[in-house]
């Protein structure tokens, strides 16, 4: 699939995602979601990458749904293709959840709409000083439970800091961010591709089955009682202690040197 409103690269296990319509601050046409939607979908299946990082290009990371190529075209439209629609930008989300690799948003500048959701769908936010989220359903007339919103954010920041925030579709500035856990880190502008940078390269050269095991029992246990969680973790915990990487790490340690993880 050719891209036109974002840009791919991977390197060293790293594939990286830049929202790249710089110009309407990375504001998401029909054919964004579509790309997103079909490179998250796809991404799984493909073992050489480790880590996904999400970025925006410009000054922002996005600013949401474009207000012209997707909101007013939609206005004149019916249920079913409203249906579709909203359908697309939900598995956007989940396959952002699902898929094995841990998911990095690098946000600078304004993660509006959307783009908050997106940044929220991911596994770490790292934000410059400069950045806010803005989940603005609301103050648009439409319901702040949008693309999972609802589901994502309580188990995050808890269930009244979530409500304030999608109720009142406020800004939510870095620092703050970073206070209730929305944030995972908070760096200045200029040092924010390189904290992303040495985040992404230290969880690629990890031991990828125990990292991806991990995300998957972080989504997996978030529904589930104690006791179904704790039987998901003692059967998963059971095959690793039967990996290779945890023999390579028992012989790393024995011989004095650093483990060289394969990911089986």
């Amino acid at each position: 699939m050719d891209y036109e409103h974002i840009r791919y690269e991977a390197a060293d296990g790293v594939a990286t995602v830049t929202l790249d319509r710089p110009s309407r601050l990375n504001a998401l046409t029909y054919a964004a979601y579509r790309e997103l939607e079909h490179l998250t979908r796809e991404l799984p299946r493909d073992e050489s990458v480790r880590v996904l990082v999400l970025r925006g290009a410009g000054r922002g990371f996005c600013g949401g749904g474009d207000v012209e190529e997707i909101i007013g075209d939609l206005l004149a439209r019916d249920v079913k293709d409203h249906v579709r629609f909203t359908r697309m930008t939900g598995d956007l989300v989940r396959n952002l959840r699902e898929m094995p690799q841990p998911v990095v948003a690098q946000v600078h500048g304004t993660a509006a709409g959307a783009g908050a959701v997106i940044a929220l769908a991911a596994d770490l936010r790292v934000l410059a000083e400069s950045a806010r989220f803005a989940f603005l359903f609301t103050r648009v007339g439409l319901t702040g439970a949008d693309m999972g919103a609802a589901y994502l954010l309580p188990r995050v920041v808890g269930l009244g800091r979530a409500s304030e925030i999608l109720l009142l579709g406020d800004p939510v500035p870095a620092a703050e961010a970073h206070r209730i856990g929305l944030a995972n880190r908070v760096v200045p502008e200029d040092r924010l591709a390189d904290e992303v940078g040495q985040l992404a390269r230290r969880l690629a050269a990890g031991p990828t089955l125990a990292l991806e095991t991990t995300k998957r029992l972080l989504q997996r246990e978030l529904d589930q009682d104690l006791a179904s969680a704790l039987e998901s973790e003692v059967l998963a915990q059971a095959l690793l202690l039967m990996g290779r990487d945890h023999a390579e790490f028992h012989a790393a340690w024995r011989e004095k040197r650093e483990p060289k993880w394969t990911g089986r």
